[in-house]
């Protein structure tokens, strides 16, 4: 597996550096750097902005305003008091800040127009292969496909002559290290103002590297290499499970990244690009985030808690482990991994795969799975090894799978989580 870019690999070592990992934050205060609970100020130059009530989280206070045009519409800064919030997101100085793959927001209204201002980090004027890419679907269709080129702009998501009850939802195609991007208002025009779309009974972590990316997989052709604008998350075999279940989703991946080494070209150790340290922060990026968001910040585990968890990490540590002294390193590094999982998800079932790029760990995988049971007694845990790649059905960019693979993965994880639902399922034999 190829790493993010090797143009960006002086700058991983940077800002790994810089990570400071904290216990799990379930209780953590959260403040503006936090994800949103509360509400900005949205400033209009069309009305002037009408102040409502001051609520508070913590110690910070903040005062939650709404701005009206002439015109009629209403913007409303995102939030969960206002829009379902998918997978980690970071609400500061009044922008919602959308980092890792297929996160995003979605809401509901009965209105004539939509529009979302959107702003830019570091990458907007940056390489164009390492700006951030995002979808707008409305009502199930996708009906914007971007790349996030400027550090503020409107996007006109919905228009209409009368009144129709709408859904809309925002989500990030490609991955977090390399760019993100920020939501600062929704703008409407309706009577009643936006909505959350209801919370799924089924939730699911998923926990990856370029694979759940969705690295490549709109260009199927294996010697083409990295680019977010090739990535889409939605066509992820992750994707596919959480839309087949029905499921509330979110995902922590990194293209590139393992247990204990990112891949490697010369076989030598590459701890910067590792995914234990950055498990517990809202996000990591490769600095397209300084001045906008401190992308360290505690995760609070308690605003998504899965119902499954789902680890597909090993691809890139085959690089590395090349003898049995480094397997054993990759065992106990895993067993770790799982144990930092579960002291923050204390109540879901973890699945632990691997084999859609590479096979040669996966009785490794099962090995850590064995060891963590033997540890600690905790049996809420299964191996799941997924088939390997193959020809017939293509290679993306790099070798990287293409959407016909990840539709079989999703068929294989589907049928393992429906078998843990009605008891039928344990782990795979390696």
């Amino acid at each position: 597996m190829i790493s993010l870019r090797r143009i960006v690999a002086s700058l991983t070592v940077i800002a790994v550096m810089a990570v400071a990992v904290s216990s799990c934050g379930g209780n953590t205060a959260q403040t503006t750097t936090t994800a949103g609970t509360q509400s900005s100020a949205v400033e209009s130059t069309d009305a002037k902005s009408t102040e409502a009530q001051t609520s508070e989280t913590g110690t910070q206070t903040e005062t939650e305003t709404e701005s009206t045009s002439g015109s009629g519409e209403t913007a409303y800064t995102p939030d969960a008091s206002n829009v379902k919030l998918i997978g980690r997101t970071l609400m500061n100085d009044g922008t919602l800040w959308i980092a890792q793959s297929a996160s995003g927001i979605e809401f509901t209204f009965k209105g004539t127009h939509a529009s979302i201002d959107v702003k830019g980090d570091g990458t907007a004027f940056g390489a164009a292969d390492s700006q951030a890419r995002f979808a707008v679907y409305v009502n199930g269709e996708r009906k914007i496909d971007e790349m996030v080129d400027d550090f503020a702009k409107n996007y006109e998501v919905f228009s209409s002559d009368t009144p129709e009850d709408v859904t809309v939802k925002v989500v990030k195609l490609s991955e977090s290290a390399n760019s993100t991007f920020g939501i600062s208002a929704v703008n409407v025009t309706s009577e009643n103002g936006i909505s959350p779309t209801p919370e799924k009974d089924l939730k699911i972590e998923f926990i990856g590297d370029s694979i759940t990316c969705g690295y490549g997989v709109d260009d199927e052709n294996k010697d083409h290499h990295f680019s977010t604008k090739t990535e889409d998350a939605t066509k992820t075999y992750a994707y596919k499970t959480a839309e087949a279940l029905d499921a509330d989703y979110s995902f922590v991946s990194y293209s590139g990244h393992g247990i204990v080494s990112g891949y490697s070209s010369n076989g030598e150790k590459v701890a910067e690009q590792i995914v234990p340290p950055v498990y517990e922060q809202f996000t990591k990026t490769y600095g397209s985030s300084a001045g906008l968001f401190d992308e360290t910040t505690p995760w609070d585990f308690s605003s998504f808690v899965p119902d499954y968890i789902v680890i597909n990490l090993g691809t890139n540590d085959i690089s590395y482990v090349t003898d049995k002294e480094r397997r054993e390193e990759f065992i106990a590094g895993y067993c770790d991994f799982i144990k930092q999982v579960r002291s923050c998800n204390p109540d879901s079932h973890i699945v632990c795969a691997l084999g859609t790029m590479g096979a040669s760990l996966n009785s490794s995988v099962k090995k850590a799975v064995e060891r963590y049971t033997e540890e600690t007694g905790d049996t809420n845990v299964t191996y799941l090894a997924f088939a390997q790649q193959s020809d017939k059905d293509g290679l993306a960019a790099d070798w990287h799978p293409t959407e016909k693979t990840h539709e079989k993965a999703a068929e294989r994880l589907i049928e393992h989580i429906e078998g843990l639902m009605n008891g039928s399922v344990e782990s795979d034999a390696a």
